[in-house]
């Protein structure tokens, strides 16, 4: 009897302890099972995917593809092509006239992004008479509501520190505005100036007097989209003129002829081919003048 209740008793002691080693298995294994789980939706979350696959495989090849867009300027196109029709044509006219294009292309590509830069610039200068119109009717003081308006647009371009500073410390305002509106695109600055020497010598209302100019370079901005959008038909035509040779040559070499061969390596070719650009590059400099034109009429 006291065998068996020792046996027991020896029994029920392994029991308990294997079911102790057993829970604090059970707990270790989930606790590291739960450490595990952490770092696995950390690292998802830093690489924004699953763990080690990084970004998705058309996120790096468009970011790629804009990288390579950046260092590759549009004028670099103009004597890969020659060269491309050089090899065809078996004759180095091709990237001699490519190389003559780098310029005109490189002039054009300036030019838009001035265009551009200008474009901004104005649609700033809107926003700061409208930002500036809302801080003196707030009750805040000329410079004061300058220096408000400025923080908050980018109106004033590089003259900003000149005009911030006069408005600061009492200097001449409508002289450093007047300076700033040298800049291209900031022509309103002038209208900004006429206004604020109005209001602060005479006394007048410089809210509504910038109300007013707001309105007006609205106006005049509107008035600029309407005339482009009706000009964009002639831009479109001049662009499809200007495409018309090479479809030409397309066409030719699908009726089975040898274009090139013609145009490079014969007289009639040679005296197509200098006739043709001299008549192509009037055309496109004609349409071009008649659309500034246009433009600078508005």
């Amino acid at each position: 009897m006291t065998g068996a209740a020792v046996t027991g008793t020896d029994e029920l002691s392994t029991g308990v302890a294997l079911t102790c080693l057993g829970s604090a298995a059970w707990l270790a294994g989930g606790w590291h099972s739960g450490v595990r789980r952490a770092r696995l939706v950390l690292a998802e979350d830093r690489t924004g995917g699953a763990v080690g696959t990084g970004p998705p495989p058309a996120l790096r090849v468009a970011d790629a593809l804009r990288r390579a867009r950046g260092r590759l300027r549009p004028e670099w196109w103009a004597p890969a092509a020659g060269l491309v029709l050089a090899l065809l044509g078996d004759s180095v006219l091709p990237v001699v006239a490519g190389a003559a294009a780098v310029p005109v292309v490189r002039r054009t590509r300036r030019a838009g992004r001035a265009r551009r830069a200008r474009e901004r610039r104005q649609d700033a200068v809107i926003a700061l008479c409208g930002t500036l119109a809302g801080e003196v009717r707030a009750g805040r003081q000329p410079g004061e509501a300058l220096l408000c308006a400025a923080r908050d647009t980018a109106g004033l371009g590089d003259a900003q520190a000149v005009v911030l500073a006069a408005a600061r410390f009492g200097g001449d305002v409508p002289g450093a505005l007047a300076v700033a509106a040298g800049q291209p695109g900031a022509e309103g600055l002038r209208a900004l100036a006429a206004c604020w020497r109005v209001a602060v010598d005479q006394g007048a209302g410089l809210a509504a007097g910038l109300d007013r100019l707001e309105g007006a370079l609205r106006a005049e901005r509107d008035q600029r989209s309407d005339l482009r959008a009706q000009l964009a038909g002639a831009r479109a035509t001049a662009v499809m003129l200007a495409g018309l040779p090479a479809l030409g040559l397309l066409l030719g070499v699908a009726l089975g002829s040898d274009p090139l061969h013609v145009l490079l390596h014969t007289g009639a070719g040679l005296c197509c081919l200098l006739a043709g650009g001299v008549l192509e590059s009037l055309g496109v400099w004609w349409v071009t003048r008649i659309v500034r034109a246009a433009e600078a009429a508005s």
